[in-house]
């Protein structure tokens, strides 16, 4: 990739405020290039990033403190992962970042009115977007991966009699797999059937393939499958359902808690790797919580068709970091090296939906 010495640009990369998070969406790989092309970049220190703070420092980076990014200068463009919460604002710089308020999530007004109040803007990176609408940059194969891995742990756990305990990251897909394996070792003559519905998409294919990959046989449904309508009594017939479908609008659920109670059920456990508990569109309306890393899952029925454990955790990818973090900051860096000129491609158009949001915040509307 050719440098251009002649842009200036001011980014400040942030830690991250959600805990347990390690992932980057600029490692320092990245941020080598785009010191080469003559970027500013503004490292914070972080322990729980899963890249050294030297390796940036190396990359010619300037290494700041945690959490200063609230004091950089206007001009600097604040780089993160996941969401900041409303009490930081107001915000009055550009920020880079997943917020999770497009879609009626909780509080989504009150967030976007902080940028109002400071003259900030938000390029979400959910919303950088091609012309085909297909997003340039996403965690979606690893999401599923680690969420199928999980549910199958999960399972594992179940037979045992015991439940998941706290989860830690894995240094590589292989020793993820590995631990999922020797999981499963105990009971390879009664493996269980699973569901995977969004098979078709980024998160579905990576969660497909780690079930294959487990020799454990799966059900792979997508929009064809689910045209007509849920609930479904197929996911009933299953021992694991993995949902990888991420909605913009409401449809009809794909199982509900009284669909759930039919004595026919097989299933015990849901990975729910969309996790979107708070928005409208959501298609498992079975609970209202996220799960954690330090607790994988909860349970949600307990009849005499035994337990049904639910996991929800909505940064799955972390725990692949290493991995998820290179393969997201290489596709994300060509888009960087232009954000020089926000007037065009993806910038230009999630300034656009930015800018719709806020309108539809500031008179109480909702999506």
């Amino acid at each position: 990739m050719q440098s251009n010495p002649k842009k200036s640009v001011n980014l400040w990369l942030r830690s991250e405020h959600k805990p347990h998070e390690a992932r980057t969406p600029i490692t320092p790989r990245s941020a080598k290039i785009l010191v080469d092309a003559g970027y500013t970049l503004k490292v914070e220190r972080s322990e729980s990033r899963a890249f050294a703070d030297e390796a940036y420092a190396d990359a010619g980076c300037d290494l700041v403190a945690e959490f200063a990014w609230r004091e950089a200068p206007a001009d600097y463009i604040v780089v993160g992962l996941k969401e900041l919460s409303a009490d930081l604002g107001p915000f009055v710089h550009r920020h880079i970042h997943f917020a999770h308020v497009y879609k009626n999530q909780d509080g989504w007004q009150g967030f976007l009115e902080q940028f109002s109040l400071g003259g900030g803007l938000l390029y979400d990176l959910e919303y950088l977007v091609d012309e085909q609408g297909r997003r340039v940059a996403a965690f979606g194969y690893w999401a599923g991966y680690v969420g199928a891995a999980i549910a199958l742990l999960q399972w594992a756990a179940q037979q045992s009699g015991s439940n998941l305990e706290a989860l830690q990251p894995w240094q590589s897909r292989d020793a993820l797999q590995q631990t999922v394996s020797t999981s499963l070792k105990p009971f390879l003559s009664e493996l269980p059937k699973a569901m995977v519905i969004g098979a078709k998409g980024r998160s579905g294919g990576g969660a497909v393939e780690l079930l294959e990959r487990c020799g454990v046989k799966v059900t792979q449904w997508d929009q064809a499958e689910t045209a007509n309508g849920g609930p479904f009594d197929d996911v009933l017939e299953h021992q694991i359902l993995v949902n990888c479908v991420f909605l913009n609008s409401p449809i009809a659920p794909f199982t509900t808690i009284n669909h759930l109670q039919q004595s026919s059920r097989q299933l015990s456990v849901v990975c729910d790797v969309s996790c979107d508990p708070f928005s409208d569109a959501n298609p498992l309306p079975i609970y209202n919580e996220c799960t954690t890393m330090h607790t994988p899952s909860i349970r949600i029925l307990n009849d005499e068709n035994g337990a049904l454990d639910l996991i929800s955790i909505d940064h799955l990818p972390s725990l692949l970091p290493v991995e998820s973090s290179n393969e997201f900051a290489d596709a994300l860096l060509p888009f960087l090296l232009e954000i020089d000129q926000p007037e065009k491609s993806v910038w230009h158009r999630a300034q656009a939906v930015f800018e719709q949001k806020c309108a539809e915040a500031q008179h109480g509307e909702k999506l």
